[in-house]
């Protein structure tokens, strides 16, 4: 055999051994191919045949769908139609009621947290509401994405929603889908020209700031009402992420970055991704202070990072309970022929110690655990949210301490409301922290 036959035949028995082994090649296309055309079929043999009429564009979208359905509720797919409306909601401004759902492990799709002001907040739908009907159609068995596209809609239409509370009880709640822009760095209360007073004590002086949920222009805030506080003169600082959903992965990253100067802020692994290990930077970072991150079951995603990667960093004390377990990537995909987008969960996030943040099904160790734990009963945490929520919109009835003793802060000296007094006792136990801490430093001087 010549040598030029021998290394024919090994190329041509390296190319069958590719296609028949390797994802992408040859066979697996055959595969694809062969996939697409049973669909195709099964389409075509259903709009023929159906003893019913069928709606073509129905059955595109139950085809998507479906194949999701096997993954996680993150997964979805967002057809041409609503596909500039989700790339609005992810800058923070959208069409809707304003409501962030979650499918739980049995199926239910429930509240994480309604948005502060939002007509789904202001019909009265509470973190924890499970969604049982939307405009009185059954939603039992949907994906969060069906849900979701029945609930949002035309500007100015209403929407009918039957949730369950934790109670059991069933309620139904009507709401006018609006334009959502979402304010999410908010202070501890309103000052008569409706800026936000950062202060929650002034001796010694500690800054309250409360962050909502992380949008394109979420750190500039946060790290503009930081820089004032400091200025004038807070020697500790309280970050409430209490219900904060997360968001956008870099806010979060740069919001760590501010207090952290070396190190791991957070890595992302995946199955078919890289590792990405993000790194904080000297650059830029605030000089040491008595911090706490405030945290509760509702804290998810990005809020998870902060709280996690400063609580490895040994940088802040996370108060509070154990944060949600909601740490995936989802990586937005432009399909081709403008066939909408593929919002798909490519990798998972781990903190700065290694901790996977997501919960997984049947999981027992999950997102962050808080060094200081202070859970709250169901019924506390919905006084406890609408109180928070109640500063962005009327001043606060308070008893808020002009001083505070240098030895131990007590509860007639602690922040409160009309709504929690005697009742929030994860900021009245972040602020004795920080008064204890601050007495320390001061006597250290």
């Amino acid at each position: 055999m010549s040598r030029e036959r021998f290394a024919w035949i090994v190329s041509v028995l390296f190319i069958c051994a590719l296609a028949f082994n390797l994802p992408g090649t040859f066979a697996q296309r055959d595969d694809d191919y062969a996939f697409v055309r049973t669909l195709v079929d099964v389409e075509r043999h259903v709009a023929s045949n159906y003893v019913d009429p069928v709606d073509s564009e129905k059955l595109h979208q139950a085809a998507i769908d479906g194949m999701l359905a096997t993954l996680d509720p993150y997964s979805i797919y967002v057809p041409p139609a609503l596909q500039e409306q989700f790339d609005r909601m992810l800058e923070g401004s959208f069409t809707g009621v304003g409501i962030l759902i979650n499918q739980r492990d049995d199926g239910d799709v429930e509240v994480v947290s309604p948005v502060e002001g939002s007509p789904a907040f202001k019909a009265g739908v509470l973190s924890g509401d499970v969604i049982l009907k939307v405009n009185g159609e059954s939603v039992q068995n949907l994906r969060v994405g069906d849900v979701t596209k029945k609930i949002t809609g035309k500007l100015g239409t209403d929407v009918k929603l039957t949730v369950r509370r934790t109670t059991g009880e069933e309620v139904e709640l009507t709401m006018t889908r609006e334009e959502i822009v979402v304010p999410t760095v908010k202070g501890y209360k309103r000052k008569a020209d409706k800026t936000w007073d950062y202060f929650i004590t002034n001796d010694p002086k500690i800054a309250y700031v409360r962050v909502t949920q992380f949008t394109s222009d979420t750190f500039p805030i946060f790290e503009k009402a930081v820089q004032g506080a400091l200025k004038d003169g807070a020697k500790a600082l309280i970050v409430d992420l209490r219900f904060n959903p997360g968001g956008m992965l870099d806010q979060a990253r740069q919001m760590v970055d501010l207090f952290v100067d070396k190190g791991v802020i957070v890595s992302t692994k995946g199955r078919n991704r890289g590792e990405e290990t993000i790194y904080a930077e000297a650059e830029g970072t605030l000089p040491d202070f008595p911090l706490v991150v405030l945290v509760n079951e509702h804290s998810a995603s990005a809020a998870e990072v902060v709280a996690g990667s400063l609580k490895d960093h040994n940088r802040a004390t996370v108060i509070g309970a154990r944060t949600y377990g909601k740490g995936s990537v989802q990586e937005v995909i432009p399909l081709d022929d403008r066939g909408g987008e593929l919002k798909l969960t490519t990798a998972y996030y781990y903190l700065p110690s290694g901790r996977l943040v997501h919960r997984k099904k049947d999981a027992t160790d999950w997102g962050v655990e808080p060094q200081i734990k202070v859970e709250l009963d169901e019924e506390t945490q919905k006084i406890v949210e609408r109180g928070l929520a109640e500063a962005d919109f009327f001043p606060r009835a308070t008893t808020r301490p002009t001083t505070v003793p240098t030895t131990k802060a007590t509860a007639s000296t602690q922040p409160t409301t009309a709504a929690t007094q005697g009742v929030d006792m994860q900021l009245e136990t972040a602020v004795n922290t920080l008064v204890g801490q601050v007495v320390l430093r001061d006597q250290r001087k």
